[in-house]
């Protein structure tokens, strides 16, 4: 049963490259945003931190959807869900967004967030047990698609008895809830693990269950591929891209542009280097999008023929309904 709109091409949102990429301009149909990046501290009483709404102010003015992504929220650590940044945070965000849906990181997480990118799920029976009733509760809260995107990883997480594909087959099965499908994981780990095939991992997972697809560039150093964000889209996850584009229906693909956030060694990206990058691949993208599914399947277009997407008037409502600053004590989940 399809629980999701189909919205078409977007871009993630990173403050990083806002003084000098024109995001306001891009002819995209979504937005993706670090719900992250908007949360109040976990200690204050506000949801969004004071004027971070005001950054994405040019994105919400143009009527743009806004698709909500959760880092840190730490759904799959050992706290108990209620007291969790995804529950205390990210959900009563995602409404203020009207995001369509929501995904997040298959990795643990604590407060101190420093195990965020290094941890990836144990991906055994015994923690499928007890993340899927987490899982399924956490959707319910949120209201609306919950999606577990794959993570990159360096090393065969130990203690696991069951293959990524296989614990996320049966994530999704058990807890009822939806995939968030990152191509260039998938391509970064078939670089950095022997034994680990995209195509192997692509007939494994339920297509019929993505709801997202990102897309990327990364960079090799020090031994290993790694998923930075800083470079073109390589040629083997266009290809997939155009694979699961032809066998299943998709809410949106987003591409991820991000350079020094992830890691000291990421090169600073620039315009002079990279705006033409990434314009040539979100080019790409709406093209391979169009072709799969037709021009009219891209919201951007229906807005334009006047027929604009309930999200987008939603995403307005709520925001200028709310304000930068919402209490926490108003906005959470009953």
């Amino acid at each position: 049963m399809e629980t999701f709109p189909q919205i078409g091409v977007g871009i993630q949102y990173n403050g990083g490259l806002q003084p000098w990429f024109p995001f306001d301009e891009l002819a995209v149909d979504a937005f993706e945003i670090f719900l992250d990046s908007l949360a109040g501290p976990i200690d204050s009483p506000y949801v969004a931190y004071p004027g971070a709404l005001d950054s994405i102010e040019p994105l919400r003015a143009r009527g743009a959807i806004l698709i909500a992504h959760s880092n840190f929220g730490g759904e799959f650590g050992f706290d108990r869900l209620e007291e969790t940044v995804a529950v205390r945070r990210h959900i009563p965000l995602t409404h203020m967004l009207k995001s369509p849906w929501v995904s997040d990181h298959c990795f643990y997480c604590d407060d101190s967030r420093a195990d965020m990118w290094s941890s990836p799920l144990q991906l055994s029976r015994a923690e499928l047990a007890r993340l899927a009733p987490r899982a399924r509760e956490l959707q319910r809260l949120y209201g609306v698609p919950l999606c577990h995107e794959n993570a990159v990883y360096y090393l065969p997480v130990p203690g696991s008895d069951m293959q990524e594909a296989e614990f996320l087959s049966a994530l999704v099965d058990a807890a009822g809830t939806y995939l968030h499908l990152d191509l260039h994981n998938v391509y970064a780990n078939s670089r950095n693990l022997p034994d680990y095939h995209c195509d192997q991992f692509l007939a494994e997972i339920p297509l019929d269950r993505v709801v997202e697809i990102h897309i990327a560039g990364g960079s090799e150093l020090g031994g290993f591929y790694h998923d930075w964000h800083d470079n073109a889209v390589p040629e083997p996850v266009w290809e997939m891209l155009e694979q699961v584009l032809s066998a299943t229906r998709i809410g949106a693909v987003v591409l991820e542009f991000q350079g020094r956030s992830h890691d000291a060694e990421t090169r600073v990206l620039s315009a002079e280097r990279d705006i033409e990058t990434i314009y040539a691949d979100v080019d790409r993208a709406i093209r391979m999008w169009e072709r799969a599914y037709g021009r009219d399947s891209r919201a951007l277009v229906r807005a334009s023929a006047g027929s604009p997407v309930a999200a987008a008037e939603g995403v307005r409502a709520a925001i200028d309904g709310n304000g930068a600053l919402v209490r926490e004590a108003d906005a959470l989940p009953r």
